[in-house]
């Protein structure tokens, strides 16, 4: 429809009326002379009354066949053929066509609007409708829409504006083919772009002029002057108005079907079909005016299903036809007419709302991937992707709190949020999904970062202004009480069974009290659940005091306390708390733990809390609790008698004296903290001794070293108490007037649950100190990293510059360069992407070397991240000159190293500088370090040198010295300490490209490499060792980043292997222990010159707590592995690993260097290296390797591929200790819930793999990688990348286990082959043959299986066999998506190898109606059909291939059509409908992953829609410009017989409905 999107276009005149033309164009066409004679016309030929229009004295009749036409007076109507040649013959009369066709028209649309309820009258306009149409005279592309567009604005007074795209009571189709320039019309606005046009305008226009059917029309003007006063002149009589619309459809109808026998363009379908689906959602709207409901409810009564319903339904199948496909199907089934709540008694109108659904149906099946319902998070890894993405490329996303886990709607868009989350039904799948997410979190204790973007705060403590729905949140309050109250009675079972599990009570205890506090779980509600609980299960169960422990922890919390002391039901919520008391009367009160005093004594402080807060409850205490009370008033004062204070020796405690002290932190938190504090302050205070750098009259107080609190006493001390303690400890170490002890800092370090630090005003060198060496796993954890590092990194910006502030620079860049390589997921270098980098230029290298790992070892998560990386690269590099060697960027992904292969390395350039100042240069540092300089020059060179020429001092200190010119060392010392860290890090840059080019030089003159060599480590030696002038760490990256000279890794490798460094090492290493928060002895502290040397120490006197240069090394180490690795000398680094090995023990994240150095470099790594960088492990992280892995990697001589049964052993341990377990409600007895949970984990830990208790340490014991969750799917990743056979002999065993997972776990758990119980013959007859023996035929899968030992792996799992096979699936599918993409691409090849050599697919006799039967049963979830004992192979495949799609960050899904790719040739639907079902479900994520978008035209409408909108296709959706540019490309490679199908995925206006409504399109066109 050219006429409604530009003015420049051959436009119908009627739209350019109403759309561009200003209003007096409009009023020209509106008394154009030609408008009465074809009036006359078209009353004549309708048999209408013309004597009253002939009297008008207006009217011109100076033509001679108006005159004709006026003179005769018949009764008939001439014959309807004559009709056009007397049209033709008044046509001739006017030459502007144009204007005549727009005048024809808009009469034309009049008389159908008078003349609708007249069938003869009817007839003829259809008939003359055709004929001028055929003849040129009008056009259907400009009638039809503007018919559509006046019937729509008379529809107003009974739809209420229901037009095009208008709303009302009844919500109109949300499809959005629509008028780009004329998207409302609404009756009453004067301004509406139809409103003149129709002639039936709006009241303003009325007076001006009046409409043609005025005298002349049998029926009352007043109902045809205008919409409004049409329901005005109505109201008295709705049937007879909605009759007079029903006839309007029903002949606009009839037009329409005439004119689709007519080649129309897309934007008239798009009109046809918007308004036909508009007018079946409004068939019953309320009329305007009728409040009544008994005259409602006659109207609806009286008003029939009129014909012209049925011929909407006509003219939407003709638009749906697949033959043409003048509109996609996919428009219905997202339209609202699925959704009909008053759907009439119609078979046709049914049938087609069947038809949606059936399709919609389809398309839901294609989207839900297999065993939906048993996606969930996992918390094994570092971050959880996210689901919302920006709608416009750039656009931040407006909820950062995006949800972990999602339930995909109908079309698969991930739905979340808080309305979500409060519509699950209790006892549904989605309900089941969430239990089981959060039994899992409460088991593996994700940071409470995770906790926050997922949880809603209970509407009993919302206050007003947090009434607003929150987005982000996924798990109601009511799911939060149910699974602690299930895992609080799960750990009654564990306890009373005589497993050891308090630290899963402190582990618990930590999340209960963070819930409780953040308002997450309604206090009351949940007393009540967990009674409920009690009394209706084992009424043994309660045998301890561990809930009443629970409870005190929280009671202290001040909606507990206001709950306690204010709620109406306090009572009755006292006395259920108390009922929970179970004191064991039966302990030997001289042979007992400290928490079984706890324990003991714990409902008594409960009971005085409680009674402090409400005194009517004395008559619910009982004697014992208070007695208990007084005799712990009594221990304390004899403790505490002896020293006269509130003291107490911390190790001399017996167990007795540790059980009373944490039964005190409940009862008198205050004394206990007072007690703690006085401990540490004990040992008294000492004068800092005298250093070289402090005044003789200065004077420094410091605490003498006592010893730690232990983590045992620590872990059973009151949360509250360990609060207290821990604002305490940070108010006297930050604020105090003395130094504080180490102890007291090491204590503080292990008392942090959440980090706050930051919060404190100003910044310290200790500050910094504890968060490089102690809290950065803890921070990662939390996921705190990136906003500590914009804040460590505004600190470098502002001191960077400043002189002689080198402690303290280089101690925050060292932070930064640890928190750059712990981030594990993609970051920015500032908080917004704009303006150059704060960073220094070594962190700019470093930022480059920590995205390209990520990249390559975890893929990029999130779209806008993907977006973001070439700008963020710019912005790097803005301020960088560096580049990387050729054998760098051959490791880098692919992303970075096509940005960086451009780079011009400007190494010459510089050394071209260094040589026009080195005459200058030289000659000031013959004044500056000759031996009889004077120290006054000093304060001279720094005052009057240039900048250019400062960075050149180190580089001419070290040619004089190479001309063995002794320089003067105190001077250099002098003036580096008084440069600012900047340029003394440019300095060392550029002595590192003056040393390695004045070597080179020196070959072509003939000295031998060795000799040169020596020297040069000599005079390095001198800056580093002899006079401490130069950080070493900086100067080992300034060699290791220019490895592409030939003997920059040598001198490297020199400066490593010098003894002065390892001596450093070895007393760094001897004085301390990397865990810590083991060590109980009072730590010694290392001298401050001792520790960071001269250059450092030079004017500080605070002294060093963790701090020391060995410790510096710690991120530049793994550097230069990857530097050596890279440039294959693999054993050196086998070298310097076994140097270093004690050294890395310290490491924060030795961990995660150990599975990202394998990904990075996998298939580069010889067998040696991988067992040497394994090592780096150690003994002390108890790493669950599994049994067979040390053997196997011993047989990397004669490599063999490890049987099956390593596999599944590997799988097995996942299940286990990783992937959520599955809900343990019994069908048959759904009371049995919790035992039958606590049977799975008995089994499990009693299983010969690893041991479940492990998963229960506390955090400092799991700091890298975070939680015992990651460690367990970590630690397999690193199995298997350290493996001795090739990626594609690992995907083959992993597939060809879950292939015939059933059958193996069948055989391992009777010891019978596969014939036993595979449902052989229970299949259809039509069907492929269970138990996946259909992927080769009925033998080979028993062959598979064979490979398998007959070790019992279902007893082992605590599960079934059905539930083990599915969980193995899933297991397998996290696994493949931790690795490498050479693990991906093999797992696509083997995936379709097994799909395509299925025998009944590769059958091509076999009937289509028997392979479509096939297909549908061999896609069933593996969860049903493995109940049936009737899994197959392709089912699990593609299992398999969902779980691993919905593990896999963004980037990498940009490979996963490659299975398709596998499955070519696709000949037969069969095939087809497992490719699509393969793809399917990756919607939601794959319409923003360009290449794959384009190789895939699954579901392709639903996919261009949903990546326009950024999100869930909405009313409003349009496809983005490029979109179908893409789109249309791929279209034009598909056979021809099917491109029609797709036709509206293209640019071209003239066949797509998309590019037709298009406002871009449009207005390029205009």
């Amino acid at each position: 429809m050219d006429g409604s999107h530009g003015p420049r276009q051959p436009m119908s005149p009627a739209v350019s009326a109403s759309v561009v033309l200003p209003q007096q164009r409009q009023m020209q066409l509106h008394h154009h002379p030609a408008r009465p004679a074809i009036a006359d016309l078209f009353t004549l030929y309708l048999g209408m009354n013309s004597r009253q229009r002939a009297e008008d004295p207006g009217r011109e009749s100076s033509n001679k066949l108006q005159k004709r036409v006026t003179a005769l007076n018949r009764d008939l109507p001439p014959r309807d053929e004559q009709f056009i040649s007397d049209y033709e013959q008044l046509r001739m009369q006017f030459p502007d066509q144009e204007q005549l066709q727009s005048v024809t028209e808009s009469v034309l649309i009049s008389f159908m609007l008078q003349c609708s309820n007249h069938a003869p009258q009817s007839e003829f306009l259809l008939f003359a409708t055709r004929c001028l149409c055929a003849r040129g005279h009008l056009r259907w592309d400009s009638l039809l829409p503007s018919l559509l567009n006046t019937i729509s604005s008379m529809d107003g007074p009974v739809g209420q504006g229901g037009s095009a795209t208008g709303g009302g009571p009844v919500t109109s189709s949300s499809s959005t083919i629509t008028m780009p320039n004329a998207p409302h019309f609404h009756p009453s606005t004067p301004a509406s772009p139809l409103s003149v046009m129709n002639t039936i305008g709006s009241p303003t226009q009325s007076g001006i002029d009046q409409p043609v059917g005025t005298n002349v029309s049998p029926i009352k003007a007043a109902e045809f002057s205008s919409p409004g006063q049409l329901g005005t002149a109505a109201r008295g009589d709705q049937s007879r108005r909605g009759a007079e619309i029903s006839y309007l459809h029903h002949l606009c109808c009839r037009t329409i079907l005439v004119g689709l026998e007519s080649d129309l363009k897309p934007a008239t379908h798009s009109v046809i079909f918007q308004h036909m689906v508009n007018w079946l959602v409004n068939w019953d709207q309320r009329p305007h005016g009728v409040d009544d409901a008994d005259a409602l409810q006659t109207w609806r009564l009286e008003k029939p299903l009129h014909e012209w319903m049925h011929l909407c339904l006509d003219v939407i199948w003709i638009l749906v036809n697949e033959d043409k496909c003048r509109v996609p199907f996919y428009e219905l089934v997202r339209s609202n007419l699925q959704f009909l709540e008053n759907i009439p008694d119609d078979e046709a109108l049914v049938s087609i709302i069947m038809e949606i659904h059936r399709r919609r149906d389809m398309v839901c099946m294609h989207m839900q991937m297999l065993d939906q319902h048993l996606h969930c998070p996992t918390f094994a890894t570092h971050r959880f992707l996210s689901q919302s993405h920006p709608s416009i490329a750039g656009e931040s996303v407006t909820n950062l709190r995006y949800s972990p886990i999602t339930y995909p709607s109908v079309l698969g868009e991930p739905l979340h949020g808080e309305d979500l989350a409060n519509s699950i039904p209790k006892g549904g799948l989605d309900w089941e999904r969430a239990l089981r997410c959060l039994r899992h979190a409460l088991r593996t204790t994700p940071s409470p970062d995770w906790w926050r973007r997922v949880l809603l705060v209970a509407p009993c403590y919302r206050s007003h202004s947090q009434q607003s729905s929150t987005p982000g949140a996924v798990f109601s309050p009511d799911m939060i009480g149910e699974a602690v109250a299930d895992r609080t009675i799960e750990l009654l079972r564990l306890t009373n069974s005589g497993t050891q599990c308090w630290q899963d009570w402190l582990l618990f205890a930590d999340i209960f009290f963070f819930l409780m506090k953040s308002g997450c779980i309604d206090f009351l509600d949940f007393v009540d659940k967990l009674a409920s609980r009690v009394t209706n299960s084992d009424q043994q169960i309660l045998r301890s005091n561990h809930v009443t422990w629970l409870l005190a922890q929280i009671i202290r919390i001040e909606i507990v306390m206001n709950t306690l002391s204010s709620d109406p039901r306090k009572v009755d919520t006292t006395r259920k708390i108390i009922s929970f008391h179970k004191e064991d009367k039966s302990l030997d009160a001289n042979n007992v733990g400290p928490q079984s005093i706890l324990l003991d004594f714990i409902s008594s402080s409960q009971t005085l809390r409680i009674w402090s807060f409400n005194t009517s409850i004395r008559e619910h205490l009982n004697s014992d609790q208070l007695q208990k009370g007084k005799q712990i008033d009594e221990w304390w004062k004899q403790v505490s008698k002896g020293s006269g204070e509130r003291m107490i020796d911390f190790t001399s405690l017996d167990e007795r004296a540790l059980g009373m002290f944490w039964v005190l932190s409940f009862t008198m938190a205050q004394p206990a903290c007072e007690a703690v504090m006085n401990w540490f302050t004990s040992a008294g205070m000492a004068d800092l001794i005298q250093g070289p750098n402090m005044q003789p009259n200065e004077r420094i107080m410091m605490m003498r070293e006592t010893y730690p609190l232990s983590m045992t006493l620590l872990s059973g001390l009151s949360i509250n108490l360990c609060l207290k303690l821990a604002f305490q400890l940070e108010e006297t170490i930050f604020l105090g007037q003395a130094v504080p002890s180490i102890a007291m800092v090491e204590t503080y370090t292990l008392t942090q649950r959440s980090p706050s630090i930051l919060s404190k005003s100003g910044v310290s060198l200790l500050l910094l100190e504890i968060l490089n060496y102690r809290l950065l796993p803890l921070y990662r954890y939390h996921g705190k990293s990136k906003a500590l590092m914009y804040d460590v990194t505004k600190i470098i910006s502002m001191i960077k510059g400043k002189r002689g502030e080198h402690r303290l620079f280089r101690l925050a860049e060292n932070l930064c360069m640890n928190l750059i390589l712990s981030l594990k997921d993609f970051f920015f270098v500032k908080k917004e992407l704009k303006g150059p980098t704060e960073f220094t230029e070594t962190l700019n290298r470093i930022t480059i070397i920590s995205l390209a790992i990520t990249i390559k070892t975890r893929g990029i998560a999130e779209v806008e991240h993907m977006i973001y990386l070439q700008p963020l690269l710019e912005q790097i590099m803005a301020t960088s000159q560096h580049t990387w060697s050729e054998k760098t960027l051959r490791h880098f992904p692919p992303l970075i190293r096509d940005f960086l292969m451009g780079r011009m390395d400007k190494r010459g350039q510089a050394i071209q500088a260094w040589q026009q100042a080195e005459t200058t240069v030289i000659n000031q540092c013959n004044q500056l370090l000759s031996p009889s300089a004077e120290p006054n020059y000093v304060m001279t060179y720094l005052s009057h040198s240039f900048p250019q020429h400062r960075q050149y001092l180190c580089a001419g200190a070290w040619m004089l010295m190479n001309g063995h010119i002794e320089i003067n060392s105190a001077n250099l010392a002098r003036v580096l300490r008084e440069f600012s860290p900047e340029e003394v890090t440019a300095n060392i840059y550029t002595m590192v490209d003056v040393l390695l080019h004045h070597i080179q030089l020196e070959l072509q003159r003939g000295h031998l490499v060795q000799d040169l060599l020596s020297k040069a480590i000599a005079n390095l030696s001198f800056f580093i060792w002899t006079h401490e002038l130069l950080p070493l760490d900086i100067l080992l990256l300034a060699l290791i980043d220019r490895d592409d000279d030939l003997y920059a890794l040598r001198l490297v490798i020199n400066l490593l292997e010098r003894p002065e460094l390892q001596q450093r090492v070895k007393a760094f290493c001897n004085s301390r222990s990397p865990e810590h928060w083991l060590k109980n002895q009072p730590p010694k502290r290392a001298e401050l010159q001792k520790a960071l040397g001269n250059h450092l120490s030079w004017k500080d006197r605070y002294p060093p707590f963790f701090d020391d240069i060995a410790a510096r090394l710690l991120p530049v180490i793994p550097l230069i592995i990857y530097r050596l690795i890279e440039n294959d000398a693999t054993d050196i680094a086998d070298r310097v690993l076994a140097f270093y090995s004690s050294l890395l023990a310290f490491h924060p994240l030795r961990f995660t260097f150990v599975r990202d150095i394998l990904a990075y470099f996998y298939g580069h790594l010889p067998s040696k290296l991988i067992v040497r960088i394994l090592n780096v492990l150690g003994v002390s992280t108890k790493t669950p390797f599994s049994p067979s892995f040390a053997k196997i990697l011993g047989s990397s001589n004669s490599p063999v591929c490890p049987p099956p049964e390593y596999y599944a052993n590997l799988l097995l341990g996942l299940v286990d200790n990783v992937i959520p377990p599955l809900s343990s409600k019994s069908k048959s007895n759904p009371s049995d819930s919790a035992s039958t949970t606590f049977n799975k984990h008995h089994a499990s830990s009693q299983a010969g793999g690893t041991n479940n208790t492990d998963g229960q340490r506390a955090f400092y014991q799991n700091q890298d990688p975070g939680s015992y969750t990651q460690l367990v799917l970590e630690t397999a990743a690193i199995e298997i990348l350290s493996l001795p056979v090739p990626a594609s002999q690992i995907v083959s065993s992993l597939v060809q286990l879950i292939a015939h997972v059933q059958a193996m776990l069948i055989q391992s758990n009777s010891g019978q082959g596969m014939s036993g119980g595979l449902g052989q013959n229970s299949g259809l007859p039509t069907s492929p043959s269970g138990g996946g023996s259909e992927s080769t035929g009925p033998n080979q899968a028993n062959n598979a299986a064979s490979g398998m030992s007959a070790t019992n792996f279902v007893s082992r799992s605590g599960y079934s066999c059905q539930q083990l096979s599915v969980l193995m699936i899933q297991a397998c599918g996290l696994l493949l998506a931790q690795l490498p993409p050479e693990f991906h691409m093999q797992l696509y090849s083997e995936a379709a190898r097994i799909i395509k050599d299925c025998w009944w697919l590769a059958d091509s006799s076999r009937p289509v109606k028997e392979l479509d039967s096939a297909v549908g049963y061999a896609l069933l979830d593996p969860t049903w059909a493995s109940q049936d004992n009737t899994s197959t192979a392709i089912g699990n495949i593609v299992a398999l291939l969902h779980s691993f799609f919905s593990n896999l960050p963004q980037e990498w899904l940009e490979s996963t059509h490659t299975v398709i790719k596998h499955l070519r040739p696709v000949n037969s639907v069969a095939m087809l409908r497992i490719a699509f079902r393969i793809l399917g479900p990756l919607l939601p994520r794959l319409a923003f992953a360009r290449p794959l978008f384009m190789k895939t035209l699954a579901l392709l409408h639903h996919a261009v829609m949903y990546e326009g909108q950024g999100g869930p296709v909405q009313s409003t959706s349009k496809p983005k410009l490029e979109i179908l540019t893409l789109c249309g490309k791929v279209i034009e490679i598909l056979r021809p017989d099917v491109q029609h199908l797709l036709s509206h995925l293209k640019t071209d206006p003239n066949s797509s409905i998309y590019a037709a409504t298009h406002p871009k399109l449009v207005q390029n066109a205009s």
